[in-house]
């Protein structure tokens, strides 16, 4: 198993990089944390996932250890293959999966293309007995303001894009003010 690289990135296309490592280009589908560190010509290290198939070896890359550790996590889940865990651990922080999953919040995972509720209640049902007890302290308030912005009309996924730019320590009222303000 290949579990991390270090190299010079020398290509970025999309969310996939070409890493050269020892003069070897190894092409990695990436998340946005490791494509955030890649900078052309600046030498990276890369978190890695190496997926085998029959005809295939997939070289998947993270920015942090536990993006790569949630990804191996769903990739447990049935019905979830590499493109789709990889979407999920694209979406959102990992901090932030964890504490959907430790609260039941499928509405998170329907958010994101390619999982429709089904698949999002077994993501939850499967993840959360390995994952909820780590989960970090659940801001309820951040949910609250995130169904507050769903009530007004705002979709999951624009909802927590306008939350991203709020501090959630604010009470609910001030963050859904704040996230308004943000989205106009």
């Amino acid at each position: 198993m290949i579990s991390r690289l270090r190299g010079t990135a020398v290509a970025r296309a999309g969310d996939r990089i070409v890493l050269d490592v020892g003069g070897v280009g190894y092409a990695l589908a990436v998340t946005p944390t490791a494509l955030r560190k890649a900078e052309i010509g600046a030498e990276v290290t890369l978190e890695t996932y190496l997926h085998v198939r029959e005809d295939a070896l997939q070289l998947y890359g993270f920015g942090e250890p536990a993006e790569r550790e949630l990804f191996e996590h769903l990739l447990a889940v049935s019905g979830i293959g590499p493109k789709v865990a990889l979407a999920i651990v694209s979406g959102s922080p990992v901090a932030d999966l964890r504490r959907a999953i430790a609260l039941d919040d499928t509405a998170r995972f329907e958010a994101i293309p390619g999982i429709g509720k089904k698949t999002a209640q077994r993501v939850v049902l499967e993840l959360k007995e390995k994952l909820g007890s780590v989960a970090a302290d659940p801001e309820p308030g951040r949910l609250g303001a995130r169904e507050a912005l769903v009530e007004l009309g705002y979709t999951v996924v624009q909802a927590e894009q306008a939350l991203a730019r709020v501090d959630p320590d604010l009470p609910v009222e001030e963050q859904v003010r704040q996230a308004l303000k943000e989205a106009a």
